[in-house]
C-alpha cells in the first residue's frame, strides 16, 4: 500500500504537492469514490482517476550519467542552475527520473537515475553496503601512515567513517599532488572529501569511476545511456 500522492506522482500526474492539491481539491477518486483525504493509502488493483481519466504507472527507468562538473544532482535547483535530470530531459527522456544518492556540484562520474522509487530508496539505506569508487587529486602526498588510518577508518563531524580500500596511482612530487583510487561503503555528506581532508590532505578534484556493479567504462562526461537488463539485475541484487 503507498499513499495516493505517492502514486500519482510515480505515475507522472503531476508532483507529490501538486497531487496533494488534487487531492483535497476534490479532483481525484478511487474505485469510482471521490477521495479528499491525505492520508489515503492504494494498492496495485485500485483505480484512481483524476478528473475521471485512469491514470497508468509509468513503465521504470534506469540511466547512467557521467555527471560534468557545475551540474547539481537533483531534479531541480532554486538557483536556477543546470541539473542533472535537465540533461536526460534536453536528450529527449520524458519520464520523471530522479538521482539516486548525490554527486557535489563541482565532482564528476556515475550516477544512477531512475524512477524507481523502492530501488532508490534502498540503495542509499545506511544499512545497505554499496561499494563506490572515487579517483581523487589531492594535495600533498600520502603517508604510509595516513593510508593506514583512511584503511582504519578517519573520524570527521563526530562520526567514524568505516575503513576504506586506498591506492596510490601516481605521484607528482614537482607539483606536491597525488592521485588515488579510494573506494568507501557509506554515503555520508562530502564524505571522501571530508575523510581526506582529515588526514590532511585537501582534494583537488573527484571523480566517482562505479558505483556498486556499475562502471562508466567509455562514457563521457555528459552522455548516459539506458542501463542494461543485466545491469538493473545486478544493481537491484547489489544490496
Amino acid at each position: 500500500m503507498e499513499r495516493l500522492q505517492k502514486v500519482m506522482a510515480q505515475a507522472g500526474v503531476a508532483s507529490r504537492r501538486a497531487s496533494e492539491k488534487l487531492i483535497t481539491e476534490g479532483h481525484v477518486e478511487v474505485n469510482g469514490q471521490l477521495v479528499t483525504e491525505l492520508g489515503t493509502k492504494v494498492s496495485v488493483h485500485d483505480l484512481v482517476s483524476v478528473d475521471g481519466v485512469p491514470i497508468e504507472p509509468e513503465p521504470t527507468e534506469y540511466y547512467m550519467l557521467n555527471k560534468p562538473r557545475q551540474v547539481v544532482s537533483t531534479a531541480h535547483d532554486d538557483k536556477g542552475r543546470r541539473t542533472v535530470v535537465d540533461i536526460l530531459h534536453d536528450d529527449g527522456v520524458e519520464t520523471r527520473v530522479y538521482p539516486v544518492g548525490r554527486l557535489d556540484y563541482d565532482t564528476t562520474g556515475l550516477l544512477v537515475l531512475t524512477n524507481d522509487g523502492g530501488l532508490a530508496q534502498s540503495l542509499m539505506h545506511p544499512k545497505y553496503e554499496t561499494d563506490k569508487v572515487y579517483i581523487a587529486k589531492i594535495k600533498g602526498k600520502l603517508s604510509r601512515e595516513q593510508e593506514k588510518q583512511l584503511r582504519d577508518g578517519v573520524k570527521f563531524d563526530g562520526h567514524r567513517a568505516r575503513g576504506a580500500k586506498v591506492k596510490v596511482i601516481s605521484t607528482d612530487d614537482s607539483r606536491h599532488t597525488q592521485i588515488i583510487e579510494i573506494t568507501i561503503h557509506e554515503g555520508h555528506y562530502h564524505q571522501v572529501k571530508k575523510m581526506l581532508q582529515a588526514v590532511g590532505h585537501p582534494v583537488m578534484k573527484l571523480h566517482r569511476e562505479s558505483y556498486g556493479p556499475l562502471s562508466l567504462g567509455n562514457l563521457q562526461a555528459g552522455e548516459w545511456r539506458p542501463l542494461k537488463p543485466h545491469e538493473i539485475h545486478e544493481l537491484k541484487q547489489a544490496h
